[in-house]
């Protein structure tokens, strides 16, 4: 991306000024190697945001941003339902509520090196992955709509985890204002089979190794010395998430004229907060995010119980569950004024600092985990939220290293077998359906993730806590 676009804000931030139909600021946050390695539609994405109806501030782009489906991947933007705010569909993206989950083991890198091999195998064969993958659970009508309504809370409930877990979850692992009436019968139908499942694309669960500390006192907060090792699960809230999704924008883009909306891209498909259809997304979405907390719970419960074969004293208690693609109602200081406001997170991670209220008490004082992927093969991070929230981009953060190659790009440039024989080479165990789907999620179509998370921390957004590298991964 040409640097002639911005002002330099600060080492760290680069500011578009208003300009055309944009109502305020938009503000990316990189290092002066990621800003020129941006593809182009990332500005023009991010200034598409920044001329949405009651947006407040400014229109954020995180370390990892990328184009996505209106929205880049990374966008931040909040919204006031007070001066006739919108909640967009493309704001929030396909997959609802995608996120990161990371437990404690308890064990050490020597005790999963013991058993690596059998250990992978194991995983991969009770965890359902790939495109389409299904489950052994089959929700009815009742069944189904329970779960839209109770998220991690009802999948508890069924036996799968314990109520400690729902501590370490955002919302205590239930979002309320769920609407299951307003999820098509179609979206059900697609979810009826896929609780329990990965899915497929850069969806993953892997077993990892603290290699790094970079903050004592926050990772002993936190419970992790190095040599632990934990485990990160990566997934969403599969084909109903999707069905919302694409079922919304359409809505959305049909009914703008009624709402006086111009959209500089029909991407940017959006609603006036306090219309019915606005209302009607958001009890959508809101039932998505308990779909995908509800997932995330049972793959945990896979999980433990694969680990037990080996383990049998390991806990795998949970650390954190942290969501992108979100929209959520947070309270925000903006201009000394304290406002409800609408915060569309998409490939984009909560980053509450220390003290905030909405945080567990364990977790209160050193502020929120913030688990960042990496891509196949590198290394993950946990950061946590930071004291200057408030003044960036409202508590928020990357999510991962983020794409720099499209998947199509990758599958041409790598082959999925001579990946996982590389890896396999440096001690990291690849398990896949689809040597298709390896290829496509290659390192190397990804940004330098340690890049990225290291300008997350420069620029305030979130402290560096904790660098893991990968042991097993098991791959959709």
């Amino acid at each position: 991306m040409d640097e002639t676009y911005f002002s330099r804000h600060t080492e760290f931030a680069w500011e578009i000024a208003p300009h055309g139909a944009m109502r305020v600021p938009a503000i990316i946050y990189a290092d002066a190697a990621l800003i020129r390695a941006m593809d182009d539609k990332v500005y023009e994405q991010i200034c598409n945001v920044a001329t949405l109806p009651g947006i407040v501030k400014a229109a954020y782009a995180m370390p990892d941003a990328h184009w996505g489906y209106g929205f880049p991947i990374g966008g931040v933007a909040a919204f006031d339902p007070e001066e006739g705010g919108v909640v967009s569909a493309g704001g929030v993206g396909f997959d609802v509520s995608c996120g990161v989950r990371c437990l404690h083991t308890g064990l050490k890198t020597e005790d999963i090196l013991a058993v690596q091999e059998i250990l992978a195998d194991s995983l991969f064969n009770q965890i359902p992955a790939g495109l389409g993958s299904t489950g052994a659970i089959h929700l009815n009508s009742a069944e189904m709509d329970a779960m839209l309504l109770g998220g991690a809370d009802w999948a508890v409930n069924q036996g799968y985890g314990n109520a400690a877990d729902l501590e370490r979850i955002e919302e205590g692992g239930q979002m309320r204002g769920a609407c299951p009436d307003c999820v098509s019968a179609h979206a059900k139908q697609r979810q009826h089979d896929e609780m329990g499942t990965l899915g497929s694309g850069n969806h993953y669960l892997e077993v990892q190794k603290v290699a790094q500390i970079f903050d004592t006192p926050t990772a002993q907060a936190f419970g992790i010395q190095e040599q632990d090792v934990v485990i990160s699960i990566h997934c969403g809230s599969r084909g109903l998430g999707h069905q919302i999704g694409t079922e919304f924008l359409r809505k959305m883009v049909t009914a703008a004229p009624q709402y006086g909306i111009t959209l500089p891209d029909r991407e940017l498909a959006c609603a006036p907060i306090n219309s019915p259809l606005g209302q009607e997304y958001l009890g959508a979405m809101r039932a998505a995010i308990n779909c995908a907390l509800a997932n995330r719970q049972i793959l945990t419960h896979l999980t433990r119980q694969a680990f037990s074969h080996f383990f049998p004293d390991a806990q795998l208690s949970l650390l954190y569950d942290v969501s992108h693609n979100t929209c959520k109602v947070e309270t925000h200081l903006v201009d000394g004024n304290t406002r409800e406001l609408y915060v569309h997170r998409k490939g984009a991670t909560r980053a509450f600092g220390p003290g905030h209220p909405d945080l567990t008490a364990t977790l209160r004082a050193a502020g929120q985990p913030v688990l960042i992927g990496g891509s196949m093969g590198t290394c993950s991070y946990i950061l946590a939220g930071t004291e200057q929230r408030e003044a960036l981009a409202f508590s928020s953060a990357c999510h991962g290293a983020g794409r720099a190659m499209s998947r199509h790009q990758a599958k041409k440039n790598w082959r999925g077998r001579k990946i996982m024989d590389d890896l396999a080479a440096r001690g990291i165990l690849i398990r896949s359906p689809s040597l298709r789907g390896v290829a496509e999620e290659a390192p190397d179509a990804y940004k330098n993730v340690s890049s990225v998370v290291n300008t997350a921390d420069q620029a305030g957004l979130a402290r560096k806590i904790t660098c893991l590298e990968p042991l097993i991964c098991i791959k959709g």
